[in-house]
């Protein structure tokens, strides 16, 4: 196609914005819905020049296309699966400009359960095969754990038959809900249950009742984290190398914990200097006004608390349990660019209602 010698040919502006992206899809887009149309060659013709195009946006973007009718192609753009990616995402979608003969989607969009059949590595999953059951617990009353019945379930290819289940809760309830309602889920056959079994269709209704509870249940509660109290905690590694961490003690016993149910982990590395694994006065510095840019952005008031900090062989873990699961890492990914020449910052955002992550710090 001449259109791809004219891209390949010359040295194209580098893609610094999400308007930067959308300029470069606009001066393309009438190739681009050829290519998608015919079908045939969509990898060669428009994946290969789209995904450079995304990586300089950000990493983890990635995408699905297809004719949504003879007139109209889509583009969808997924975090497959990454919780720290989907503001990206969405952000990316609202910059679109509006293209006749395009349209432009964040996330994978739920489906009607009657046109979801997923073929995966030799399994079929629909909604004849598959069922549930919710598993309460006493202690954990919020949680939200499901185990999946699915009738072709074999041991030995436990694995696959996991992912198949991924892949349709995606497409059945769309992928913003698959990975941000469900809190723990296991995929079983159907030999020796002896709880009643749900059908499959009924599972959207399911999340979005006991989501509905739970947003009712903790809505508006915050916490002032001025008076609260530390304790610093020392170790000793088997190796030798010292952990130290300073924790809000009081926060840990605080009985709302559901209510910020996103814990928030951002690592930070440096140059070991000797075999306590600490760092240097120099290192110790930077480390804390890191430390301190990000909590000025993550307030506790509005919904980002601050739990405490660990320091420990080349690497310092800072610790937050948060309302919600957009802004953590926005503000991280514009911190990671300030110090780019610093060790590679990185962090990680998931879900524990319970804050399980920090039993161990719990003073008994």
């Amino acid at each position: 196609m001449n259109f791809l010698k004219n891209i390949f040919g010359k040295k194209e502006q580098a893609i610094k914005s999400y308007g930067d992206f959308w300029d470069w899809f606009l001066k393309h887009e009438k190739e681009f819905f050829k290519v998608v149309q015919k079908g045939d060659t969509i990898h060669k013709d428009f994946f290969e020049l789209l995904s450079p195009k995304l990586d300089e946006i950000h990493d983890g973007i990635y995408y699905l296309t297809g004719m949504l009718d003879d007139q109209t192609a889509e583009l969808i753009l997924t975090p497959d699966g990454a919780i720290k990616n989907i503001y990206v995402i969405e952000e990316f979608i609202n910059a679109a400009p509006k293209i006749e003969g395009w349209t432009f989607t964040a996330l994978k969009p739920a489906s009607d359960i009657k046109d979801v059949s997923i073929n995966y590595e030799g399994f079929k999953f629909n909604a004849k095969n598959l069922k549930f059951y919710p598993n309460l617990h006493k202690n954990y009353p919020d949680e939200i754990d499901l185990t999946i019945v699915y009738d072709d379930f074999t041991a030995d290819k436990k694995a696959a038959a996991a992912n198949g289940v991924y892949i349709f809760l995606d497409n059945y309830l769309g992928e913003l809900h698959a990975v941000t309602l469900i809190d723990n889920m296991k995929v079983v056959g159907n030999e020796g249950i002896s709880e009643e079994l749900i059908p499959i269709e009924k599972l959207k209704d399911y999340l979005i009742w006991r989501e509905k509870e739970f947003v009712e249940k903790y809505e508006g509660i915050r916490h002032n984290t001025e008076n609260d109290g530390y304790a610093n905690f020392e170790g000793k590694r088997n190796e030798g190398g010292i952990v130290l961490a300073l924790i809000n003690t009081t926060i840990l016993e605080w009985d709302k914990k559901a209510s910020h149910p996103w814990i928030f982990i951002i690592s930070i590395p440096f140059k070991i200097v000797d075999e306590s694994g600490l760092p240097d006065r120099e290192t110790y510095k930077l480390l804390d006004e890191i430390e301190d840019e990000i909590s000025a952005e993550l307030k506790d008031l509005e919904g980002y608390l601050n739990i405490g900090r660990e320091t420990a062989d080349g690497k310092r873990e800072i610790f937050f349990a948060c309302k919600e699961f957009r802004k953590p890492p926005k503000i991280l990914d514009t911190i990671i660019k300030k110090y780019s020449q610093t060790p590679e910052i990185s962090y990680d955002i998931y879900k524990d209602k319970y804050w399980q992550s920090f039993r161990h710090y719990e003073q008994n």
